[in-house]
Order: structure tokens, then C-alpha cells, then sequence
């Protein structure tokens, strides 16, 4: 049985810098965002809030819809 995946969306703040990523161990990856555990994007901004995730069956239908998420206005 595969593990479910997450696609997840933070922000810095309201109306802030928003980042959107996957993840197949969501609480683990969000603990490591707020923590800082990983130096990059989500560090360099500010951003750890938590503002939206979807579950998927697989990693791959996860990845179609970062990717389509990636494409939206922020409007």
C-alpha cells in the first residue's frame, strides 16, 4: 500500500509570500519548515504558516496538483 502525499501551502503572513510544496510525511515536513531544519526559500522568507493541504492517494496526482497550483493567479 503506497503512503498518502500531501500537497501543502505556507505563508510568511497574511497577504505574505506564499510557497507550495509536496510531501508524502506532512507533519514532519511542516515541523521542519517552523523549526528551520532546512535552509532555502521557506527560511530566506519567513515562511512557516500553514494555510492549506490536500491529501492524495500518490505522490505523482500530489505533484500534477502542485503544479497546477503553481500556475494560479495569487488573486
Amino acid at each position: 500500500m503506497k503512503k498518502p502525499s500531501y500537497v501543502y501551502i505556507l505563508a510568511s503572513k497574511r497577504n505574505g509570500t506564499l510557497y507550495i510544496g509536496v510531501t508524502e510525511d506532512l507533519i514532519k515536513r511542516i515541523y521542519e519548515h517552523k523549526d528551520i531544519l532546512v535552509d532555502g526559500f521557506t527560511n530566506k522568507y519567513n515562511i512557516h504558516v500553514l494555510v492549506y493541504y490536500e491529501q492524495f492517494e500518490n505522490i505523482e496526482s500530489a505533484i500534477l496538483q502542485e503544479k497546477r497550483l503553481k500556475k494560479w493567479n495569487r488573486k
